[in-house]
C-alpha cells in the first residue's frame, strides 16, 4: 500500500455516517472514510455476528473493544481481544469473522 495525495486531516468518527451490513447472523455497522484507494473504517459487530462470506481482501485490523474470532478457510482460528491486531495481504488467506459478544474494530484496507 502506498499513500499519495492525502493532506493532513482529522476524522471525528462520531460524525461519519453509519452503514448497516447483515451477516449470516447478526450485523455490522460500518463508518467508512476513503482516501484515494485506501479505505479506513470503524466497524462494530453485534453479539452473535457471523460473516456471510469468505473474504480475500487484505486488511490491517485493530481490535478496539470486545472479542473477535477470525477463521481461515484452512480451518485455523485466531481470537483477538482489545489491543490486539492482525494483518493479511490481498488474496493471501481467505478469512471470515465471528463475534460471540460483539466487537469494535479499526480497519485499514
Amino acid at each position: 500500500m502506498e499513500m499519495h495525495n492525502i493532506p493532513f486531516g482529522i476524522t471525528n468518527w462520531d460524525t461519519v455516517e453509519t452503514e448497516r451490513y447483515e451477516g449470516e447472523n447478526g450485523y455490522a455497522l460500518w463508518r467508512t472514510q476513503r482516501f484515494g484507494t485506501i479505505r479506513v473504517r470503524i466497524v462494530e459487530y453485534s453479539a452473535g455476528y457471523m460473516a456471510d462470506h469468505w473474504c480475500s481482501k487484505g486488511h490491517i485490523l485493530f481490535c478496539l473493544e470486545g472479542e473477535l474470532l477470525t477463521e481461515l478457510k484452512d480451518g485455523r482460528q485466531f481470537t483477538l481481544t482489545a489491543g490486539m491486531s492482525y494483518q493479511v495481504a490481498d488474496n493471501a488467506e481467505a478469512h471470515r469473522s465471528y463475534s460471540k459478544t460483539g466487537a469494535r474494530l479499526f480497519i485499514v484496507d
